[in-house]
């Protein structure tokens, strides 16, 4: 379709589900920290006063109950919930989590913290694009910078009364398929009651502006803020949070398939996470390379086993190179066993807890290890193989 509207949504740092994937997150973040070679797979659950821990670790007593609740509270701190019905200092924690089964072990883990096959089967895919300059689809990609930027002006004390809930949708219209504007946006944010909606709409106008592309807002686009009127009661005494519930948040907005398998909470021994970051870094590099305009990429896995059973790519009609060649050329060069992922990518940091929150994809690779997914160290040797050009396909915009 040459011209078209296609919507995304993303949620804010302080929606009750991804408080819940930030807690599970940073819970591995600390683990991580201890034993590199640990496995965890942490799931929480928040709502009014109170937070729920469930799931298994390889070696529980690293961190005893004390340090977690500890570590629960940091997280709910540094979003800003200090309202009443869930305030860091006051809310109830409950901890459930239990060592984990040997079964699950049986297959996964061999000496010296190497991973034999994949802790599941799955199937994972990757996606990337030249609408944004992150290679990202622009729907989701914009969402994701107007929390940021409204949680940054919140945390600055730029927005008296705004509260840490919040979530927004853009329907970005395409004109011979390159994005080329907003039709409308959602932005539903909490807020004190001392404001009225029209106090919230004048706080948050300029910041939803200026996190968008020249020129994107019009006087005729559709802006809804917290349509429903009054948005008092939020965040999880509002509504119960639970981990993994926003997996197409966290990815392409709807633009690829997913999976179905969530992200945080699971050290990269579980390809659910890892098996997706790889997709990823594949996708990316391709486009980056020239060698097509937008590319997803599957893979797939057997418990216990440690290649991938399958390797599907699909280049939209815009190869400069059969996706056969491609994908061989790929399987030749780059290890995708879940051992070969951690290593090329280097996921036994504690680097997860930032990534629970406005996207895993489209964000610039940390000094630390952190987002090594988005890096483009591979384009190089594809340009080479394929004979393509960087700059063969321009940016849209």
């Amino acid at each position: 379709m040459a011209s078209y509207v296609f919507t995304s949504e993303s949620v804010s740092a302080g929606h009750p589900d991804k408080v819940c994937d930030q807690i599970s997150d940073a819970l591995l973040d600390a683990y991580l920290t201890l034993n590199p070679y640990v496995r965890v797979a942490i799931e929480s659950v928040v709502t009014t006063n109170r937070v729920i821990l469930v799931g298994e670790v390889s070696h529980l007593s690293l961190i005893g109950k004390t340090k977690r609740e500890e570590i629960v509270r940091g997280v709910i701190r540094r979003i800003g919930y200090t309202q009443e019905g869930f305030h860091w200092q006051t809310c109830i924690i409950e901890d459930y989590l239990h060592d984990q089964s040997a079964d699950i072990a049986v297959g996964v883990a061999g000496e010296a913290g190497k991973v034999l096959g994949a802790g599941d089967q799955g199937m994972m895919f990757g996606y990337a694009s030249l609408e944004t300059p992150a290679f990202m689809p622009a729907p989701i990609y914009y969402a994701h910078r107007v929390l940021e930027a409204l949680r940054d002006a919140r945390l600055a004390g730029l927005l008296p009364g705004i509260e840490p809930d919040a979530k927004t949708q853009l329907s970005v219209r395409y004109e011979e398929s390159v994005p080329v504007g907003v039709d409308c946006v959602v932005l539903s944010t909490q807020h004190a009651a001392s404001l009225s909606q029209e106090d919230v709409r004048r706080l948050v106008t300029p910041i939803v502006r200026e996190a968008l592309p020249s020129g994107w807002m019009k006087d005729d686009t559709l802006f809804y803020v917290n349509p429903t009127g009054a948005f008092v009661v939020g965040g999880p005494v509002g509504d119960a949070g639970l981990t993994g519930r926003k997996i197409i948040v966290d990815t392409y907005g709807g633009r690829a398939p997913h999976g179905g398998g969530a992200f945080s909470g699971k050290d990269p021994t579980k390809v659910d996470r890892s098996g997706a970051y790889m997709a990823r870094y594949l996708a990316k590099n391709i486009v980056a390379a020239g060698l097509a305009r937008s590319c997803t990429l599957q893979l797939s896995y057997a418990i216990g086993v440690a290649r991938p059973v399958s390797l599907y790519l699909d280049l939209h009609g815009s190869g400069m190179a059969a996706w056969q060649d491609v994908a061989a050329y790929l399987e030749s060069c780059v290890d995708m066993t879940p051992q070969g992922i951690i290593d090329t990518l280097d996921l036994r940091r504690p680097i997860y807890e930032r990534t629970a929150s406005y996207g895993h994809f489209g964000r610039s690779p940390d000094e630390d290890g952190a987002f090594g997914w988005e890096r483009l160290d591979l384009m190089d040797a594809l340009i080479q193989e394929f004979k393509t050009e960087a700059d063969r396909f321009v940016y849209m915009r």
